[in-house]
This record gives C-alpha cells, sequence and structure tokens, in this order.
C-alpha cells in the first residue's frame, strides 16, 4: 500500500533505504525519546528495516520531490500494538529526522494514517502515546485531534533498558469526523477546489460518461469563462481540502460538488450542503447531477425536475432544492 498526501509519499520501507536510515537515526535526539537506541550503522539500520519497519501498515515517510525517506509512521490495529486492544481499535507511532522538524510534515502523514485507521480499517478509536519530555511528539498529537486520556506510570521500557512515564491521548472516530472544517474558499484556493474536482470526476463519475463527455468537463474546468462567478466553498481535514461546492450565487445553481473518495459517506458532502443552506437560506437550490451522484441528492432532499439530459457527451438530470420539499439532515 502506497499513500500520498499534498507533500508525501507514505510508502513500505525498503532493505535500499537503510543507508538513509543510518544517517538520521545515529542522531540522538531522535530515538531515545521515541523510545528505541540510537542507530550504530547501516547494517544496524538494514536490521531494523528487515524486522520491525516491515511489520503491516508501516510507512517509510518520504518527500514527494525525491522519494527518500525521511521518518516512519505506523498504524498498528488490535493486539498488533502491544496494548491488548480489541480489534476495533488501533494505536499509531511516529518520527522524523531532525533537519525536518518544524515543517508540519508528520501530521500531514499522520492525518492521513487516521483516515487509513477510521475509513479503510473501520476502527472506532485510536490511541497515540507519548514519553515524558517529549513535547513534539505531543504536539503532533494535539494538531490531529487526540486529548490526553491517562498516564502510564513506571513502566519498564525494554527497548531502552529504562523506566518511563507514557501518556496516552485518544480519537474517536466521532471526534475525528467532527473536526473536519468548512469554510469559504480564498481565491487563491479555487485551483487546489478545480483539481480535487478533476480526481473525483475521472475517478468515480468519467465512467459513466463517453470520451466525449469526459473531455468536455476537463474542458470546463479550464474555462474562465464558465468559471467567472462561482463562489467556492472547501471542506477541510486539518489542511487537506477533502471536499468543495461550487455555486453561482446569483441563480443559487451548484455547478461542482466533489468529495474525496478516502472521505465519502462520512458525511463531509451533507455538511457542505448544510452551510450553502446556511448562506442562502430560504432559496432554491439547483443542480445537475451525474448517474453516480444521484442517490446521494435524493438523499439529501433534491427533487429530479426533468429526465436525464445528454449534452456534449454529459449525462445529467437536472433538479432542484426547496426549503419546503427538502427534509432535514
Amino acid at each position: 500500500m502506497i499513500l500520498y498526501t499534498e507533500r508525501l509519499i507514505l510508502r513500505p520501507w525498503e532493505e535500499a533505504d537503510a543507508e538513509g536510515l543510518y544517517e538520521y537515526a545515529k542522531d540522538d535526539r531522535v530515538g531515545p525519546i521515541a523510545g528505541w537506541p540510537v542507530h550504530t550503522s547501516v547494517e544496524h539500520s538494514r536490521e531494523v528495516i528487515r524486522t520491525i519497519l516491515s511489520e503491516p501498515e508501516t510507512y517509510a515517510v518520504c518527500l514527494k520531490e525525491d522519494n527518500r525517506a525521511i521518518g516512519s509512521i505506523s498504524l498498528m490495529v488490535g493486539q498488533q500494538a502491544g496494548r491488548d486492544l480489541p480489534e476495533g481499535e488501533g494505536e499509531i507511532g511516529y518520527w522524523i529526522a531532525v533537519p525536518f522538524w518544524g515543517r508540519g510534515l508528520i501530521p500531514e502523514a499522520a492525518r492521513e494514517v487516521i483516515r487509513r485507521g477510521f475509513v479503510d480499517f473501520h476502527l472506532d478509536t485510536l490511541w497515540c502515546g507519548y514519553f515524558e519530555g517529549n513535547v513534539k511528539s505531543r504536539r503532533v498529537s494535539e494538531k490531529c485531534g487526540f486529548t490526553y486520556h491517562h498516564t502510564n506510570h513506571d513502566i519498564l521500557w525494554k527497548a531502552m533498558g529504562d523506566i518511563r512515564t507514557e501518556h496516552m491521548t485518544r480519537l474517536t472516530r466521532e471526534e475525528w469526523k467532527n473536526n473536519f472544517t468548512i469554510k469559504k474558499l480564498s481565491e487563491s484556493m479555487i485551483p487546489n477546489a478545480l483539481d480535487l474536482a478533476w480526481k473525483v470526476f475521472f475517478e468515480y463519475e468519467s465512467p459513466d460518461y463517453s470520451p466525449e463527455g469526459t473531455e468536455e468537463f476537463r474542458r470546463i474546468i479550464h474555462d474562465p469563462e464558465y468559471l467567472a462567478g462561482i463562489e467556492y466553498y472547501g471542506a477541510f481535514d486539518g489542511n487537506r481540502l477533502i471536499g468543495e461546492i461550487g455555486i453561482r450565487p446569483d441563480r443559487c445553481h451548484i455547478c461542482f460538488f466533489f468529495v474525496d473518495g478516502g472521505y465519502h459517506r462520512l458525511g463531509v458532502g451533507t455538511r457542505l450542503f448544510e452551510r450553502i443552506k446556511e448562506d442562502f437560506p430560504g432559496r432554491t437550490v439547483t443542480l445537475n447531477s451525474s448517474p453516480y451522484g444521484l442517490p446521494f441528492y435524493k438523499a439529501i432532499g433534491f427533487l429530479p425536475t426533468e429526465e436525464e439530459q445528454l449534452v456534449k457527451g454529459i449525462r445529467f438530470t437536472p433538479m432542484k432544492y426547496e426549503e419546503k420539499y427538502g427534509r432535514t439532515i
């Protein structure tokens, strides 16, 4: 499994990473505070890759620009975490090399691993622990929505042969979903919104279209005349744009409505539409639904106004939402 974020690739560790791992893991500011000893040689690092970093759901954190491992992050599910956790719970752990501290890279990686835990593994709860004095790790967990739960005192930590105090933080699936934010997008964010629209359209909607229809959609998201006057709202997981609505305020017509596939069925689309209803109270809202989106729009209260149409290869069903017909979500 390879995961992607805005700046990062999260991929399995490879033995070829040993030299780079040693370069960073020999620094005594990294391992001991996280609970593992300083690496003493390239061969030591290679053995760690073979025996520890080869575990399932353990990822090398790499910058997209060179795919070089600069840190590590893992998702341990149930008994794999070594804490007698039930199968519906998991734990994340992470570290990053000193030259990359302070750039927000580990929170970015952690949010993607958290998403994988809750969406792909259907977990109910995630845990994240840090040792007394590891302020950087605590701050990462806080940025990702974890809150303090309890402290384990006087732990014999075998990897280091010492006694430690460990603080445990927790994040539930519902807390994670409630941390998503909805806001109006600035001009600088619009290209990101259109990139998301194309990504989701191509993956989920273009299979229902002819090549002509796919090309027509690609054309309109690059057409300044078509895009003029559209206002955009975005849904965010931390700093990551995970959903967007583009609406023409004069006609209250939704032109774009897309949610990243990794966040489907989490209520993101519903929350985006709730924001539209708040900002345009009492207005009739219209849109042209793709075949893929039709069940969702019906579920949030839109009604078809005409039969499906086909224009320039684009299949769509005109729909409208009126408060007196729409149901409360």
